[in-house]
């Protein structure tokens, strides 16, 4: 186990100088190794230095999984340069939004996408230096400079720069669903990356001889804090892929020997929807942790795959509060709180709920740089999410008498669809953009699969005729694919309280009405 400087430079580092021929991570189509990754991520410093950018700015990476991203975080965290991780699906004024909120001077962008940037362009108020990773149009005049990664990292020194990153410094702002509001970007330090690594090192008793195997993308925290970074605490190996795939999956656990992976959403749920087959436990893998898993799957999973499963609950803000082994595991829990963190339960006007209450679930550190650090520019956010000292999830739960969590719903208006965090505000923002339509509603219903799908309830403008497949089409090329509406209903009003709130609970109770329009049901195609 690494005990050194809690930075991710200083591992890598430490890593490349120990074994420099080492495979650290496969990708589906090529092999990284330690020394390669070490000198790669120096290239990356170099070249945000030659672009003017230091210690304390912001640079988004909107990549998939590849060498170039992790060189780009790797290269951003030695030379100290906040990075901005961007959902490759972002588009139109939440790319935007991002982009300006987290004060980018710099975009490390795929050239598949780089068309969404020059579609935005003349709004971005920062942005200086697109560096694009494929082959590089004719860029648009303007302030903004274009290169070509493969040029400029060519070009570039791999000697390491000598820059001071301490574990409290600010390593990557990761942008949270918005809830009543636009999302807001988390600052995470190098210190609570390393905490919710740590954690999962020790709960999963990862080890050198560990292969852990994600799907998941570098975006994401998952992929980052429960695969690769544990990886290099416990000097294991990584296998990344960038999609996920039922029919294939086990096959390539044997292929690659994984001996754990993670799992969000419906995962779990679709790879037992698979055609059972005669080798189903016959697999390399030893166990796997994710959330949810649906209880009534628990022991059938485990069964028939011959694998422990875990299950946790946590937050981008805090990471990993609790911790469900399959050594104790309840079912219907998500554990107890691990040793980093006090998780309580409490109602309205923050007072601890008794056991078995149902209240918001909040948290306290226990050490200091465990947590987010704050929203950035966002003082206002940062102290109401802070009140009364605690940190409120914006989830409500319960706990029971032996301190296990059980997980409710949300308090917080957001959706969790297949693993993705869903802005309800952000998506009712572009359906009422449409000339046709006078006000939405947005909330999430059950899903066949598990966590929700997302219901638009739409109110259309007195006179005007408007096609569901109409609405869908607008919001295509203005949201993420997985943030489209599978569902629409046209109402003539929303239900409303005294103060004209919407109230929301009511349309999820009606759920899926008799005249709820289903996209999947009419064969209308979302484009990703």
């Amino acid at each position: 186990m690494y005990t050194g400087l809690k930075t991710f430079g200083k591992i890598v580092e430490h890593r490349a100088k120990e074994k420099p021929d080492a495979r650290f991570i496969r990708f589906e189509n090529s092999e990284l190794t330690y020394g390669e990754f070490d000198r790669s991520g120096n290239k990356m410093a170099n070249v945000m230095k030659e672009l003017g950018l230091s210690k304390g700015d912001t640079c988004a990476v909107m990549l998939p999984n590849s060498p170039e991203f992790l060189a780009a975080w790797l290269g951003l965290a030695k030379l100290g340069v906040i990075e901005v991780p961007v959902n490759v699906s972002y588009r139109g004024d939440l790319l935007a939004h991002i982009l300006n909120t987290g004060e980018c001077q710099a975009l490390i962008i795929s050239s598949e996408w780089v068309d969404r940037v020059k579609g935005i362009s003349n709004e971005l108020l920062h942005l200086r230096h697109v560096i694009v990773v494929g082959d590089v149009n004719e860029p648009m005049p303007g302030l903004i400079s274009w290169h070509s990664y493969t040029k400029i990292m060519d070009e570039a020194s791999d000697l390491s720069l000598d820059v001071s990153i301490q574990p409290m410094d600010p390593s990557l702002i990761l942008f949270t669903s918005g809830t009543t509001g636009p999302s807001k970007g988390a600052i995470i330090s190098h210190s609570a990356n390393f905490n919710l690594a740590e954690i999962h090192c020790k709960f999963r008793e990862i080890g050198p001889n560990d292969r852990l195997y994600t799907v998941f993308p570098l975006f994401h925290s998952n992929s980052r804090y429960t695969t690769v970074l544990p990886a290099l605490i416990a000097d294991g190996d990584v296998v990344m892929h960038n999609r996920f795939s039922a029919s294939r999956f086990w096959d390539i656990c044997k292929e690659e020997q994984i001996t754990q992976f993670n799992f969000m959403g419906s995962m779990l749920t679709i790879l037992l929807k698979q055609p059972p087959r005669h080798d189903d436990s016959d697999n390399p893998v030893q166990q796997a942790h994710g959330a949810p898993i649906p209880p009534e799957i628990y022991e059938e999973f485990q069964n028939r795959f011959g694998i422990k499963l875990h299950e946790g609950y946590g937050s981008t803000e805090t990471g990993s509060m609790t911790f469900n082994p399959a050594e104790s595991f309840r079912k219907g829990s998500c554990g107890r709180p691990v040793t980093s963190y006090v998780v309580e339960i409490h109602d309205d006007n923050d007072k601890r709920c008794p056991n078995g209450v149902v209240g918001e679930i909040v948290v306290r550190p226990k050490e200091p740089g465990v947590l987010f650090s704050g929203y950035y520019g966002d003082p206002e956010a940062t102290v109401k999410a802070w009140k009364n000292l605690w940190y409120h999830t914006g989830d409500r739960g319960y706990m029971d008498e032996e301190g296990y969590l059980y997980f409710v719903d949300r308090k917080k208006d957001a959706i969790r669809r297949r693993g993705e965090n869903i802005s309800s505000f952000e998506v009712e923002t572009v359906l009422n953009k449409h000339p046709k339509v006078l006000d939405s509603a947005v909330v999430g219903v059950p899903s066949e699969l598990t966590e929700e799908e997302v219901l638009a309830v739409v109110v259309v403008k007195d006179g005007e005729d408007l096609r569901h497949e109409e609405l869908l089409d607008f919001c295509q090329s203005r949201l993420a694919h997985f943030a489209v509406p599978r569902y629409v209903r046209f109402v003539s009003d929303l239900p409303r309280n005294p103060s004209q709130k919407v109230e929301k609970y009511k349309l999820r109770e009606e759920g899926i009405t008799l005249d709820t329009w289903d996209r999947e049901l009419t064969g209308y195609k979302v484009l990703r």
